[in-house]
């Protein structure tokens, strides 16, 4: 009997311990993961990497912008950032302020507020060289999967700061 009860006790303890066997939340390396994806988006606008800068987004990426949500398809999102990078020379891509970055309790999701001034160097529609510059603020909100974090959702928001022709 005394057996018995000791089997039953370490089978009830074996039970136990391995459903409590949970992958613990490590938020100091998933912030490391979320500011080098942050960074690397910088890198992605002065290399003109679109594929890199697409790449970071999810599957179900949902955007809101001007007043309008839509689901645009990667395919889209490729093309569209590769016309930009295409027809612009990035002179500045920087944060106003360190983004505010936030995690749930699980650790499957995170999201960053970022406030950024952008300027660029481009062709008007006269051929002349102009510059513009532009205050940015956006959401991004990132879902842990698999093969890293995805953007899953992007919320932003812009303020012309100026759009001045500099012949050059």
């Amino acid at each position: 009997m005394k057996q018995l009860l000791i089997t039953a006790f370490l089978g009830m303890l074996c039970l136990l311990t391995s459903c409590s066997n949970k992958k613990v939340f490590d938020e100091a390396e998933a912030l490391k993961e979320i500011y080098a994806l942050h960074n690397a988006q910088r890198k992605y606008h002065f290399e003109k990497d679109s594929v890199s800068f697409v790449n970071q987004l999810s599957e179900d990426y949902v955007e809101v912008k001007n007043g309008i949500v839509s689901r645009p398809k990667l395919e889209d999102k490729l093309s569209r950032y590769h016309s930009y990078f295409s027809q612009v020379e990035f002179l500045k891509w920087d944060d106003l302020q360190e983004p505010i970055i936030r995690f749930s309790e699980d650790g499957s999701l995170a999201y960053t507020v970022v406030d950024k001034i952008v300027k660029v160097s481009y062709k008007d529609e006269n051929g002349n060289q102009a510059i513009g510059e532009t205050h940015f603020a956006w959401t991004a909100i990132y879902r842990k999967t698999s093969d890293g974090w995805k953007i899953e959702c992007a919320i932003s928001t812009n303020e012309p700061i100026s759009d001045n022709e500099e012949n050059e």
